[in-house]
């Protein structure tokens, strides 16, 4: 569990970096972000599956979440690529978990 929480601080690291090209008129939109989003999903979900942590996990979960409340809080409507309904995005993180067994 420690070395995947250092290997998280360096995944969300390497975001905060990526995102640092972004200019503030261009947070929202997905053409422009998903990239450093998209890696730091897949930093997240690769190293959890290589440590055999599990993933998605409160851990990853927690960086999502705070790339979204530091970045995307000031989307509208038209533009909230990244913040579906509650009920979805809770979806779309049990859904894996059931498949798992």
């Amino acid at each position: 569990e420690e070395m995947y929480a250092k290997i998280s601080q360096h995944c969300w690291e390497i975001f905060v970096e990526l995102m640092g090209n972004v200019s503030a008129p261009q947070l929202c939109e997905w053409s422009v972000i998903s990239r450093p989003y998209s890696l730091l999903q897949s930093c997240l979900e690769g190293w959890a599956d290589r440590l055999r942590y599990g993933y998605p996990n409160a851990l990853a979960e927690q960086y999502i979440f705070q790339s979204h409340h530091h970045y995307f809080h000031n989307c509208t409507p038209p533009h909230q690529v990244l913040d579906p309904p509650e009920d979805v995005l809770l979806a779309m993180i049990i859904a894996p978990i059931c498949l798992i067994p």
